[in-house]
């Protein structure tokens, strides 16, 4: 019996499972023989093997949903990037559709296809840019259905950017992987459901707090209850998820000296932008911060330089701007210094008017907003690790150094290989935008590119271009592109890279071009 085959496909196809075995007889004359699970056994699995004379038959049958899993594993094993944008894509659609609705709209007229995708797409991949006014535009149903893409959006990018970094970590070479696996302590990829529970549970705690923050804020405007629990239920899923819609009277320009309104953004900003990887690692070892990742050190430390940089060098460039910062109080000087530190890494609410700011303004904004946050959060742009690793790469070749280090970590070259790769696609992405929006508009080169990376790094800040009613629907469909590619291309093409890794068995010889 030990060289039964059937025996040996029912080990094989439930991966090492003994099962017992029962006999019996069939009216025909036929013999069958059933293979029963075990009761800790998958059940929705059946096998039976039957004889016929001089025929034998094996039938395997499986429920559904058990193949319906083993497509999605597989999926999720063999082709991730494939999987982040179809789930991306799906949602998208079915959030257009709903925005599509009558019921959508505060007159009951159907949006037009360009505006629905255009905010469907926005919205789930948490961008804030919007082609009508959010609060007048868009009924109560149509704002739910605004925040519910934000959310779901929100969750979808953190899960999803988790297990593809979990996916290029594991390519990387086996000693790099046990180096990491050793320090990090991390989960398997097929750990899903864990993974997918904490993110959830992080997100509801931030968000919470934050609720709780809006709503004593939102009372105080004296508005009604049920208007102000809305209203703090959407800017707290909003600004944790780096969203940027919002649904205030009058928009966030008529806080631009309320301190508690704006610095609780700027907190929930920062939140959201570190990541859920970081901001576990750092609870799990809040203790102890010498045994936090190399990611999470590289994203707090990198993170904290740029937040600095923006919080002295754009209310410098806007200092003496009456439109801006000039008319402003200290206080309010403050808090939108602030704000402004953290608000061009992704989330786009801002309580002072991008349009009326100077092109120097626009210029650092536009280099800030397309590093963005850290990965495996709802920021976008090509995250700060990998302008981390690639500033790391250029001090080791200053030194004359071999070995791009950082915290007492070796970084393997394969990962500056992959940083390289998303700044340039990143680039070429964005010039190949703004040369289509050249041939569509007539706005200026700096609006242009302004816009452009804001979308491309789902920022969601505007000089006004998105929201002009002139504005046709090519440009439309060009900036909601930017924004699908910007929230799912840099992962995907990182996961992409490092699933692409094939060894050969030969190799050419090496030669040196001249660069520089």
């Amino acid at each position: 019996m030990a060289d039964d085959p059937k025996r040996r496909f029912s080990r094989h196809f439930n991966r090492g499972r003994q099962l017992p075995l029962s006999s019996s007889g069939s009216p025909d004359g036929a013999s069958s023989i059933g293979f029963k699970a075990a009761p800790d056994a998958d059940t929705s699995t059946q096998i039976r093997y039957a004889t016929s004379k001089d025929q034998r038959y094996l039938h395997v049958s499986r429920s559904r949903t058990q193949m319906f899993r083993e497509f999605f594993e597989r999926m999720a094993r063999d082709y991730p990037a494939r999987l982040a944008l179809s789930i991306f894509a799906g949602f998208i659609l079915f959030m257009t559709g709903w925005l599509m609705l009558p019921i959508s709209t505060a007159s009951r007229q159907s949006p037009s296809f360009a505006d629905a995708l255009f905010t469907a797409t926005s919205a789930v991949c948490v961008t804030g840019l919007s082609v009508q006014d959010t609060i007048t535009y868009w009924s109560i149903f149509g704002q739910i259905g605004i925040a519910v893409g934000i959310a779901v959006g929100g969750l979808g990018i953190m899960t999803l950017s988790s297990i593809l970094a979990m996916v290029v970590s594991r390519r990387i070479g086996l000693a790099s992987r046990m180096l990491a696996a050793s320090e990090r302590k991390t989960q398997s990829l097929g750990s899903l459901g864990p993974l997918l529970k904490a993110v959830i549970l992080t997100s509801v705690i931030c968000e919470g707090v934050l609720f709780a923050i809006f709503l004593p804020r939102f009372l105080t405007m004296k508005e009604d209850l049920l208007p102000a629990i809305w209203h703090s239920i959407f800017m707290s899923i909003s600004t944790f998820n780096n969203a940027g819609f919002e649904t205030i009277q009058a928009g966030l320009s008529s806080h631009v000296e309320d301190v508690w309104m704006l610095t609780p953004i700027a907190l929930g900003t920062v939140v959201g932008a570190l990541g859920f990887p970081v901001i576990h690692n750092m609870w799990q070892y809040r203790h102890s911060p010498r045994h936090w990742t190399l990611h999470t050190k590289l994203t707090i430390s990198t993170y904290g330089i740029i937040a600095a940089l923006s919080f002295v060098l754009i209310p410098l460039s806007e200092w003496s701007n009456p439109k801006t910062f000039g008319g402003l109080s200290w206080s309010g000087k403050l808090a939108n210094a602030f704000l402004g530190a953290v608000n061009t890494r992704s989330t786009g609410l801002s309580a002072l008017d991008i349009g009326e700011m100077s092109r120097s303004t626009w210029l650092l904004q536009d280099i800030f907003m397309f590093i963005g946050g850290g990965s495996g959060s709802t920021a976008g742009g090509v995250k700060v690790t990998t302008i981390a690793v690639l500033v790391l790469a250029v001090v080791a070749e200053a030194r004359g150094s071999r070995d791009i280090e950082a915290f007492e970590r070796k970084i393997p070259t394969e990962t500056v290989r992959v940083a390289v790769s998303i700044v340039l696609i990143s680039t070429f992405t964005i010039v190949v935008a703004v040369w289509l929006l050249m041939q569509m508009t007539n706005y200026s080169l700096d609006a242009l590119l302004f816009e452009s990376i804001s979308a491309f790094g789902t920022v969601g800040l505007s000089t006004g271009i998105s929201m002009a009613r002139d504005l046709p629907d090519g440009p439309k469909y060009v900036l909601t592109a930017l924004m699908f590619f910007g929230r799912t291309g840099t992962m995907t093409v990182a996961a992409a890279l490092a699933m692409t890794n094939h060894r050969r068995l030969f190799h050419y010889p090496p030669e040196s071009p001249a660069v520089g």
